[in-house]
């Protein structure tokens, strides 16, 4: 009967942002423009490190990357939650949503220690400048950037594969716009005890180790900034990791409302709603303008990319 319950769920019906019908046009015509500066913003971040010769550091190596993951992140839900803006019958097939849940969670994962190995770059460069060139290397670079993407698709795999070993019997109305593991295990006829502890476990220890890893290196950074001497060169290394630091703030902190709560408190679905949008669309949009606006080399690169100067 167990098995029986498991396949009669064939497809999820996914109730979107808003039920209100007056409300759909709006936000198809608001969450479209911000999709498209994000796909714009991020691909001009990426060309603009590529073209740019000053820009082949580790620094933006690492930055091409969040704008790679950034543009993965937001397509793995933006289209279709654009789709159901226009369509009256907002489903999703099985292996739909298990791919959506797959992409969306690596991603984010992805990105959370993305962010912690750029603040380990940050730390070397201030902390250990002498020796930067050697620490981080082309190979050290590649290897931590691969070392990031594998952690965060096979947790993505573990964790996704545990939420559909549940039986969805009952119903198949997601309360939500794309299909996440909170409302998936409050649909579940299942016993979700166990998939709820893993979830908890894991979310903690990815976004504990990420955020140690930040606060370790900030607080060595702070302690070399109070060292240097000239003001000017305080200002650099302030500025080098203002930009990094408000994106952690922002993405991890998102990350950290939606997650650490329980997944089927009542009335929740309206503020996760706003929380997803946040981080799955808000953020990638606002990480290249955080980026351009507060980085002095890439403003530079962007004025004459503009202005059609030739690039080093």
């Amino acid at each position: 009967m167990a098995r029986d319950n498991r396949t009669t769920v064939t497809e999820f019906v996914l109730m979107g942002f808003t039920d209100r019908p007056e409300l759909q046009l709006p936000l198809l015509v608001v969450f479209l423009l911000i999709y498209l500066i994000t796909l714009l913003g991020n691909l001009g971040m990426i060309l603009l490190i590529k073209v740019d010769s000053r820009l082949h550091t580790p620094m933006y190596y690492f930055l091409r990357h969040l704008a790679f993951i950034d543009i993965c992140y937001s397509s793995s839900i933006g289209p279709k939650m654009l789709q159901n803006l226009l369509v009256k019958k907002k489903t999703i097939s099985f292996l739909g949503c298990f791919a959506q849940l797959y992409f969306s969670s690596a991603f984010a994962t992805t990105e959370c220690f993305l962010l912690a190995t750029m603040a380990y770059d940050h730390y070397i460069a201030i902390c250990n400048p002498l020796i930067y060139s050697a620490i981080m290397t082309q190979w050290v670079c590649k290897e931590l950037v691969v070392g990031v993407y594998t952690y965060g698709f096979l947790n993505s795999v573990m964790q996704t594969i545990l939420t559909f070993q549940l039986s969805f019997c009952d119903s198949n109305v997601i309360h939500h716009f794309y299909c996440a593991d909170p409302p998936l295990l409050a649909l579940s006829c299942s016993d979700t005890r166990n998939k709820e502890k893993q979830l908890l476990i894991f979310s903690t220890v990815n976004l504990t180790g990420s955020l140690l890893t930040v606060l370790i290196s900030y607080i060595c950074i702070l302690s070399s900034i109070i060292k240097i001497q000239s003001s000017e060169g305080k200002c650099k290394a302030f500025s080098t990791c203002a930009s990094h630091l408000t994106v952690v703030t922002i993405f991890c902190g998102t990350l950290l409302f939606m997650y650490l709560r329980q997944p089927k408190a009542r009335n929740s679905w309206k503020y996760n709603k706003v929380v997803s949008v946040f981080y799955s669309l808000v953020i990638p949009m606002l990480n290249p303008l955080i980026y351009s606006l507060r980085n002095t080399e890439v403003k530079d690169s962007l004025k004459k990319m503009i202005e059609g100067k030739e690039l080093q």
